[in-house]
C-alpha cells in the first residue's frame, strides 16, 4: 500500500515544527512539501530547525505544487492567514487539517466578533469536521470512505482541548448548570507561539499572570462544544456559557485546567467516576486517574494524552474538574496527526505512542 503523501505549511512554527517531528516517524506518510516564511528559499529544514535530522527542504508557498505532490496537508498558519488556502486546496480535492481557528466556529458572525474578520467561505464551515476524535470519532472515520473528495478537518484549539475533555461527561449527562461554568485554565509559554516566546518569555520566566479575561478567542469555541453535548444542544435549556480566564506559566509547554461546575443535585463521586470511566472506556489517549491522583504538567507533556480527575465540594455542591494536556501535542499536532490517521485508515495511536 502507497504511503500517503503529506504536506506542511507553517512548519517553523512550534505546532509546525511538531508536526514534523512526529510525522517523520509516521510509516505510513511520505512527507513531500515543507513550507514557511523565510528569508531565503530553498533552505534545509536541519539549518532552520536544530535536532531535526533530515535533508528535506523548506520551500515558498506554491499551491499548485502542493495540489499536484500532496494527498493530506496540514496548515499550521496564524489565524485567518488560512482561509483562502483552505478553501483552495479543499476544492482541488485535499485532505486539510487547519490548525488555526478559521473553520472551527460554526457561526460565521460569531468569528467575526472574536477574530475581527469576515468569513468568506461559508460553504466551507458547513463541511469541516471538529477534530476533537473523543466527540468526532464517528464523523472523522468517515471521509476515510470518501475517496478523491476534499476533506477539512478544524483542529481544536489548545484550551478548548483541556477544557472540553475535562467537561464533556457532565455536560452530556446534564448533570450541571449550564450557565455558569469557570474555565481557570494555565499555559506554559509556547502557546503564544515562537516570535511571542523570543520577545517574552525572559521577563516572564520568574512570573505568572492572567491575561485577555473573559476575552479569549477560545471562550466561544469552547461554549460552543460544550452547548452541543447537552440535551437538544442545550444544558437546561439555554447554550452554555463559560466564565474563561486564561494563565500563562513560566514553563515551557502544558495546559493544566481547573474547571467548576455547579452540580443541579446531589450525587456521589462514585456515581460520576463510573460516569467519566465510561465515557471514555475506549479513548486511547484519555486518563481517568485513580481516586486522588490529580493531573500535573510533567506526566503529560510531550505527549498526545489527556489526563482528568475530579473532586466534589460537598459545602457548595459544586464539582471541580482538572485536566492537563501538553498544548502542542494534544492541544495541536498530536491531535492533528490522530485526526490525520482516523481520516486515512490507519490506526488512530500510529506515531502518537
Amino acid at each position: 500500500m502507497a504511503k500517503v503523501k503529506v504536506g506542511i505549511i507553517g512548519v517553523t512554527g512550534y505546532a509546525g515544527e511538531e508536526l514534523l517531528r512526529i510525522l517523520l516517524k509516521h510509516p505510513e506518510v511520505k512527507i513531500t512539501y515543507l513550507s514557511a516564511k523565510l528569508d531565503k528559499y530553498p533552505q534545509k529544514i536541519r539549518e532552520i530547525l536544530p535536532g531535526i535530522e533530515s535533508d528535506l527542504e523548506c520551500e515558498e508557498l506554491n499551491l499548485e505544487k502542493i495540489k499536484n505532490i500532496c494527498d493530506v496537508v496540514f496548515l499550521a498558519l496564524p489565524h485567518s492567514v488560512s482561509l483562502e488556502i483552505v478553501a483552495e486546496l479543499y476544492n482541488a480535492g485535499k485532505k486539510v487539517i487547519d490548525l488555526s481557528a478559521d473553520y472551527r466556529l460554526n457561526n460565521p458572525k460569531v468569528y467575526e466578533k472574536w477574530y475581527k474578520k469576515k468569513h468568506t467561505h461559508l460553504d466551507l464551515l458547513k463541511k469541516a469536521v471538529y477534530g476533537l476524535p473523543e466527540l468526532y470519532r464517528k464523523e472523522l472515520r468517515a471521509k476515510s470512505k470518501e475517496q478523491n473528495k476534499g476533506c477539512l478537518i478544524a483542529n481544536p484549539g489548545c484550551y478548548p482541548t483541556g477544557a472540553i475533555l475535562g467537561c464533556a461527561p457532565v455536560i452530556k449527562e446534564n448533570l450541571v448548570e449550564g450557565n455558569s461554568i469557570i474555565i481557570d485554565a494555565k499555559s506554559g509559554v509556547t502557546g503564544g507561539g515562537r516570535e511571542f516566546v523570543q520577545l517574552y518569555y525572559p521577563e516572564n520566566k520568574n512570573n505568572f499572570k492572567a491575561y485577555n479575561i473573559a476575552i479569549h478567542r477560545h471562550q466561544p469555541e469552547i461554549e460552543q462544544e460544550l452547548s452541543k453535548l447537552g440535551k437538544r444542544k442545550t444544558v437546561n435549556g439555554k447554550r452554555v456559557e463559560v466564565t474563561f480566564v486564561p494563565h500563562l506559566l513560566p514553563v515551557e509547554r502544558g495546559i493544566l485546567s481547573t474547571v467548576y461546575l455547579q452540580l443541579k443535585k446531589k450525587i456521589g463521586e462514585k456515581q460520576i467516576r463510573k460516569i467519566y470511566t465510561e465515557f471514555y472506556k475506549n479513548e486511547p489517549f484519555v486518563r481517568i486517574l485513580p481516586e486522588e491522583k490529580f493531573p500535573e504538567l510533567k506526566n503529560v507533556v510531550h505527549t498526545n494524552y489527556c489526563e482528568i480527575n475530579f473532586r466534589i465540594d460537598d459545602s457548595t455542591n459544586r464539582i471541580i474538574i482538572i485536566s492537563a494536556i501538553d498544548n502542542l501535542i494534544k492541544g495541536a499536532a498530536g491531535q492533528a496527526v490522530q485526526n490525520m490517521n482516523l481520516i486515512c485508515g490507519y490506526d488512530e495511536k500510529t506515531a502518537l505512542i
